[in-house]
């Protein structure tokens, strides 16, 4: 059996049934690597040559104690990196997917010092060297040396395992989900994974390729990164030659449904794989096929007396909108099981819980398929535990299923530490699947209980975990916000943590690691506002300068104060040391807006869109950071600092500044594209939509202008009236000529007729139809507008002679429209209304004979008589 071979077996999970492994020691620890077996691997000589150390202190670190120096031959590479795969199983093991492990660190190291290390010992210095980026380690994860051991194992250079950096890429998922926040990595990791990706293409092995993809797609998923992370799944989808399809079928969903109704179910396929297939195509491949019951977790039923317990399918195929579907031939009541792969990239596919709208990624009505399709047929035991989990989190927010949605949670929480299934069942595809560590799925469980109101039970669970800020919370709940403060200065004097330790074990406290006492002075801040400067600045102080939340705080602190050059100061030290968080950078993007750096605040808004493509905010103030950059890089205005208070360009126009800068043209062409990019996700905020119109309109867009117009009197008609229509922009669209004219007439009948009225909208609406040669509709629009207009409104007690001539002005105009459209327009009595308007109007208002105009008025109406 070849290393190489080894390796796939590795990462795979599984030893081929007809290959030997007792042809040398390296072959006997990758054996036991797979199956389990983590105290035989690391009690090995081999094992326990990687583990003899000099005498010396942990204070000096654990990298230069643990060097994992060992032979640059194939077969001592491959021996290490089990070494490594076992640690980072074991901590697994622990912490994710049970069942508990007896394995004590301190026994695995031998040395001479007549003071040994102490499992103690080990585990605070691990936890300390695993905080990165500021960010803290989670403080009682079980056994967090193992994690930090894997971590140096993987570090190691690799000649001969070309896996080694697939495993590094597993223990740094692993690793950020230990701290309580994802940190950015540098853009060389993703680099190393390329050749590995790209040899696996080669070889043809579609399932290993369809692992990476997936798992590469997962750690993109970890920093938020949706748009990045779907392309990965898909492309995994790809590389299995899983085939999908979400469409409809008739079928019931209740008990007593009489009615027959699509319902939205998943069509999925799996390539066929043989048992046994050859080299070329597959060096290793899993058989699909069980030979005994997969042991699964428990599903709980639903019990309800109206839900059904799943979807029942009255049609034996599916709806199709195309006849040429290659899973037409799939029934959805019946369909074949899925590979356990196959099921982890469709579970994968429902990550984005938090999406409400089609536009924003699938919906829970559109997840809930593809859990039931992974779901009608278990196949591991992880998987299964993934998919109970994502049904749970799609239940919670329905009043007949949230009862099984917590009692599934709890169910899931009690089952990890039990044997119910074999250690190699539980690992074979726990990186594959997004599945939480034992502490954020009891945290879901316990924030679950905050939703349905019991939060005692909830306080219970998040004391046990150490989760203080959460307590905090939960006292804040319960109208008691003193006790969490009392709660947050005893664990920072060591009161607390004295009490519930020394009686637990007899023991001395142990002192908190430095981002953990950071992150609790940041919380103090939060908690008394009066002092919150001076703990914000404490707990930078305490990490050493290395907390991004004390400068994400602190930054926020001076930007509430309008000190903006100093939140500006913090903001950059805090987005240094965690460059994916969006709010910072947000944020930082406002306060640089305040102080007028352009430029500064054009990269900040940048980077808000590169880390959420999705964030409609940003790319508004994107858009106006654009527009207030000249050529001198000066402004002649501010944007806006958020998404509720979007700055009105149209309302701005009608009030120029007194010094008015040139905006380069090309500057308007990327506000432009930066508010197009914004309104896919932002698409009922009427105040972009108003800018974007502006915009449009100076860069020559003219459909997309007519379009934005059209949206903003939708969402504003209601309350503003008329006042919603930027008239100028409405009179621009008309005069742009007869290419347009198909959008500019459906935007008047359409949306603005049905809605508002003005007598300048109806004006140029006349002027529309006058194009177009419909006098008769012309005629009545131009009659409209004086109707509205104010010789229209006015009446016998107007004593205002400015307001009187402007109405004079109108009625000279309409008579005239009258003696041209009138002749052109089928049945109209065009005479009858130019003399009733003239004398109605004179009627009106005989108290101003004695103006100049009222013999225009009396001229007027004697050419009507006298015509015929």
């Amino acid at each position: 059996m070849s290393t190489e071979e080894v390796q796939w077996a590795l990462i795979q999970g599984s030893w081929p049934k007809d290959k030997s492994y007792s042809e040398y020691d390296a072959l006997a620890i990758a054996h036991d690597t797979v199956q389990g077996n983590f105290s035989a691997v690391l009690t090995t000589a081999f094992s326990k040559d990687l583990l003899t150390i000099e005498p010396s202190r942990l204070d000096q670190g654990l990298g230069p104690i643990f060097t994992f120096d060992t032979a640059s031959a194939p077969e001592s590479e491959l021996a290490r990196l089990c070494v490594g795969i076992a640690f980072l199983h074991a901590f697994i093991q622990l912490n994710w997917t049970g069942p508990n492990l007896d394995l004590s660190p301190s026994s695995l190291v031998t040395t001479t010092s007549a003071d040994p290390f102490t499992d103690e010992a080990l585990n605070q210095r691990a936890i300390a060297e695993l905080a990165y980026g500021g960010e803290p380690a989670y403080h009682l994860a079980s056994s967090p040396i193992f994690l930090r051991w894997a971590l140096l194992i993987f570090s190691r250079s690799y000649n001969h395992t070309r896996s080694a950096s697939w495993w590094k890429l597993r223990a740094t998922i692993i690793h950020q989900c230990v701290l309580d926040e994802p940190t950015h990595l540098p853009s060389a990791f993703f680099a190393e994974l390329a050749p590995l990706e790209s040899y696996i293409s080669q070889q043809n092995q579609s399932d290993l390729l369809g692992r990476l993809v997936l798992e590469r797609g997962l750690l993109h998923h970890l920093f938020s990164n949706d748009r990045i992370s779907a392309d990965h799944f898909v492309q995994a989808a790809r590389a299995t030659g899983l085939e999908y399809e979400l469409t409809g079928a008739l079928g019931k969903r209740t008990k007593f449904q009489q009615t027959e109704l699509s319902q939205l179910v998943l069509l999925a396929e799996s390539r066929r794989r043989d048992d046994h297939e050859d080299s070329s195509s597959e060096t290793i491949t899993p058989s699909p096929a069980p030979t005994a019951p997969t042991p699964i977790p428990d599903t709980l039923a639903l019990n309800d007396d109206t839900l059904l317990e799943q979807t029942e399918y009255t049609s034996s195929q599916p709806d199709h909108s195309a006849s040429t579907s290659r899973l037409s031939h799939l029934s959805p009541s019946s369909q074949p099981p899925l590979h356990p792969l196959d099921q982890c990239i469709l579970l994968s596919l429902c990550l984005n819980i938090k999406n409400t709208s089609p536009a924003h990624g699938l919906t829970a009505e559109q997840m809930m398929p593809y859990v039931s399709r992974v779901m009608a047929h278990p196949r591991n035991w992880s998987v299964h535990t993934m998919a109970l989990l994502l049904r749970s989190r799609l239940e919670a927010t329905r009043t007949r299923t949230v009862e099984r949605s917590v009692l599934q949670l709890q169910a899931l929480v009690d089952q990890m530490p039990t044997a119910d299934s074999e250690l190699p069942e539980r690992l074979l595809y726990v990186h594959d699947i997004p599945l939480p560590s034992k502490w954020l799925l009891e945290r879901e469980l316990a924030m679950r209980f905050l939703t349905i109101g019991v939060v005692k039970s909830a306080l219970e669970i998040f004391e046990r975990l150490e989760m203080w800020e959460e307590v905090v919370k939960c006292w804040q709940a319960m109208e008691r916000p003193e006790k969490g403060i009392a709660i947050v200065r005893d664990l920072l004097e060591g009161r607390k943590e004295e009490a519930e330790r020394v009686i637990a074990k007899g023991k001395p406290a142990r002192r908190n690691d430095r981002a953990r006492e950071a992150k609790l002075w940041c919380l103090l801040g939060d908690l008394e506002p009066e002092h919150a400067r001076t703990h914000y600045e404490r707990a930078w102080a305490v990490s050493g300068e290395t907390s991004g939340r004390a400068m994400r705080s602190l930054g926020g602190y001076y930007f509430a104060r309008n000190e903006y050059a100093q939140a500006i100061s913090c903001l950059q030290r805090a987005v240094v040391i965690n460059p994916m968080l969006s709010r910072a950078w947000f944020i930082l993007g406002c306060a640089q807006v305040r102080v007028e750096a352009w430029e500064g605040a054009r990269d900040s808004f940048g980077r808000c869109v590169a880390i959420d493509e999705e964030d409609g905010e940003s790319w508004s103030n994107l858009a106006s950071v654009y527009l207030r950059m000249g050529e001198a890089e000066k402004a002649v205005g501010a944007p806006s600092q958020s998404g509720e208070e979007h700055e009105d360009l149209a309302a701005s126009r009608s009030s120029p500044s007194p010094t008015p800068k040139v905006i380069p043209f090309a500057n308007k062409i990327l506000a432009f594209r930066a508010l197009q990019r914004g309104l896919k996700f932002s698409y009922e905020n009427w105040r972009m939509w108003a800018n974007y119109m502006v915009v449009a309109m100076d860069v020559g867009e003219l459909a997309e202008a007519t379009r934005a117009v059209t949206r903003v009197v939708e969402q504003r008609a209601e309350k503003d009236g008329a006042a919603c229509i930027d008239e100028e922009v409405l009179e621009r669209l008309v005069d742009a000529g007869h290419g347009l004219l198909p959008r500019v007439v459906d935007l008047f009948e359409r949306t603005l007729l049905p809605r508002v009225s003005s007598p300048r909208m109806c004006r140029a609406y006349a002027r529309l139809l006058t194009w177009q040669g419909r006098w008769t509709d012309a005629l009545k629009a131009h009659l409209d507008a004086y109707r509205g207009g104010v010789a229209g409104q006015i009446t016998k007690s107007e004593t205002d002679v400015v307001k009187w001539r402007e109405a004079v002005g109108e009625v000279v105009d309409v008579v005239d429209i009258l003696r041209n459209f009138g002749p052109r327009a089928d049945g109209s009595r065009w005479l009858f209304q130019a003399r009733s308007i003239v004398r109605s109007f004179m009627g009106k208002t005989k108290d101003f004979e004695e103006e100049p105009e009222w013999g225009q008025l009396v001229g007027l109406q004697e050419d009507l008589k006298n015509e015929i």
